[in-house]
């Protein structure tokens, strides 16, 4: 019987003991011990040459690796907003109660853990959970009762109902890129026959821009990845953005799902214009169920000649290929910086720019890094030609959008917009009657109220990565805010004091509000720790935590009037109050009101009977 040290040695010598693979090592690690103790990680850190301190640096960043033991059955619920107003939280008590699990001690710590992480990414089909990081979507009461049933049961998932584990794709409206059934291959055959430069002008022309908010040309930054110097024995690389941890937002996933052909086609293209040797997938770990099926569909390439060292030179240069990586639950990733940090088996610390990616990326070689939609839309861009691409969208936005909704609608999902398309019409289309807000681009995006509804989407309005929160008059605009913020203080990377201080400020803060403690004080403080964050945070995860909180406190101060109760400062520790269970239990509360009575009397008359 292997010992854990034989294990360890083996599964780094899988990963040919490359630092870089750390996580991936631990991903294998942790798959089979399903947690990650203190003699696995000095293992790991004796066998690739780390000190014990960097690997456990590493290890405890991500949400999703476990230091401590864990049950059999490991269950998270999702803890977005949208998850939350549809039960989560209800759901995730009934399951402790069903397994008399309470916080800190179950009579089956062997078996079950239950906890939560931020987003599974299933918003328009929730509440969801996972378990054993497979989702389970659309739960119930009645679907917790046998979930519990199950695990008491000690029944592998194999045996649990397959279609709990249905993912629905939810697509509502189609547009050119869900529509979309090129020939495999047909964009890398047009770009080989016209050249690199003249794909690129064309993709130019196209003025096809990155689909993740930021909306940087995408050819631009092609173009200088291309033109970036190579050293000995590097290359260029193609980096596909797949972690998709913004809470709302849900596009990519099904892009990944319906539209996996396409993106790897995609990334070759990039590949084949910018002369990139290999690619990588970087793939969020609440999408691992996902990771068969884009394994088959490389497999499928590379069979067809498209992909790896078997691949058509003339349409692959240098044998192409694609790796898929694995995060493991970090929201800051999303980052293309901290991706690569996190690529190169680091924690996903965002990197000081310049230099960008484009001239020292992933390794220190010239790296292009897009999202998902982005590495589609370039396919159609090429292989329908500029003027196609253009026939949607805006002069200055040009093309489609995917928008991901969820919330108090009547038809969550997938939508296909043109750019230039307004809030109202997308809301008329998801069935949202009574909208009141809406959230776009995540937390960190812009809340609109009813009076914005017109404003539309598009880089030269409402630039989006594509999330539609829709919330009705039934929700409280302040609830809503401070769960964001709560969503911050634990996704700080905590590299930089600003933020990781000042996530925590704001979130207590807006947890004082909502006490009953607030002051006009506490509202002023929260702008000008806005300020400050804004001017010395290292990224702007740190710069936006503030900005939900302002933009409600603007468009919808009657959430936060009945909360302000105070004209001055106002502690948010009652002490008195906070003694006085304390007093009840030790009987002596009566004895506390006499001393009061004789405190009184003692401060309003001295000796001499005279007044003070």
């Amino acid at each position: 019987m292997k010992t854990i040290k034989d294990k360890v040695k083996e599964v780094v010598h899988h990963h040919k003991h490359k630092p870089e693979r750390l996580l991936e090592i631990l991903h294998d690690l942790q798959d089979k011990y399903l947690w990650l103790s203190s003699e696995i990680l000095a293992q790991v850190g004796e066998e690739l040459g780390l000190p014990y301190t960097k690997v456990y640096g590493v290890a405890s960043f991500y949400s999703f690796f476990n230091l401590k033991p864990v049950g059999q059955f490991n269950v998270l619920f999702s803890d977005n907003i949208t998850d939350r107003h549809q039960g989560s939280i209800h759901y995730a008590n009934q399951l402790k109660k069903e397994l008399w699990v309470e916080e800190g001690h179950s009579p089956f710590d062997d078996l079950v853990s239950i906890g939560t992480t931020s987003c599974t990414g299933m918003c328009d089909q929730g509440p969801a959970l996972l378990v054993n990081q497979i989702p389970i979507t659309h739960l119930n009461s009645e679907r917790i009762r046998e979930i519990a049933q199950l695990i008491l049961a000690k029944k592998p998932l194999h045996e649990w109902p397959q279609d709990w584990f249905k993912v629905e794709n939810n697509i509502h409206r189609k547009g050119p890129l869900l529509n979309s059934e090129l020939e495999p291959g047909s964009s890398l055959r047009i770009a080989k026959l016209m050249g690199a430069t003249t794909a690129l002008e064309l993709l130019s022309q196209s003025q096809l821009r990155g689909r993740g908010g930021a909306g940087f040309p995408t050819a631009t930054k092609w173009e200088s990845c291309r033109n970036a110097p190579v050293h000995k024995g590097q290359g260029r690389v193609i980096i596909c953005n797949a972690d998709e941890g913004e809470p709302g937002t849900f596009k990519d996933r099904v892009l990944l799902d319906q539209k996996a052909d396409l993106l790897i086609e995609g990334m070759t293209l990039a590949a084949q214009i910018v002369g990139a040797k290999y690619g990588f997938i970087y793939l969020r770990n609440e999408y691992k169920y996902l990771k068969p099926k884009l394994e088959a569909a490389l497999a499928q390439r590379r069979s067809a000649g498209l992909l790896g060292l078997k691949a058509n030179p003339e349409l692959v240069p240098d044998g192409f290929d694609i790796e898929i990586r694995l995060g493991a639950g970090a929201y800051v990733c999303g980052e293309e910086t901290a991706l690569i940090e996190s690529l190169e088996g680091k924690r996903g610390t965002p990197r000081i720019r310049p230099p960008f990616p484009v001239t020292f990326g992933y390794l220190g070689q010239p790296t292009v890094v897009n999202n998902v939609e982005t590495f589609c839309c370039s396919v159609l861009a090429v292989a329908n030609g500029a003027d196609s691409f253009k026939s949607f969208g805006t002069q200055t936005s040009s093309g489609t959008k995917l928008i991901s909704v969820s919330g108090d609608c009547t038809r969550p999902g997938i939508y296909e917009f043109s750019f230039g398309t307004s809030v109202s019409e997308i809301l008329t289309a998801c069935g949202a009657q009574n909208a009141n807000c809406v959230q776009i681009g995540g937390p960190c995006g812009i809340t609109l109220n009813t009076e914005e509804f017109n404003r539309r989407i598009g880089f030269e309005d409402l630039p989006t990565a594509g999330s539609f929160m829709v919330f009705d008059k039934t929700r409280n605009v302040f609830e809503i805010a401070r769960q964001f913020t709560h969503f911050f203080a634990h996704e700080s990377c905590g590299f930089c004091t600003p933020c990781r201080v000042g996530s925590h400020i704001l979130s207590d803060s807006m947890n004082k509000l909502a006490k009953g403690y607030g002051s006009k004080i506490d509202l002023k403080e929260i702008q000008e720790l806005s300020h400050l964050l804004q001017k010395s945070s290292h990224c702007g995860l740190g710069q936006a935590i503030c900005k939900p909180v302002l933009d409600t406190i603007h468009k919808f101060p009657g959430d936060y009037h009945p909360l302000i109760k105070h004209d001055e400062f106002n502690p948010a520790f009652d002490l008195d109050s906070s003694l006085s269970q304390a007093r009840q239990l030790t009987h002596r509360q009566d004895e506390n009101a006499h001393l009061e009575q004789l405190n009184s009397f003692s401060v309003s008359h001295n000796k001499s009977g005279e007044t003070i």
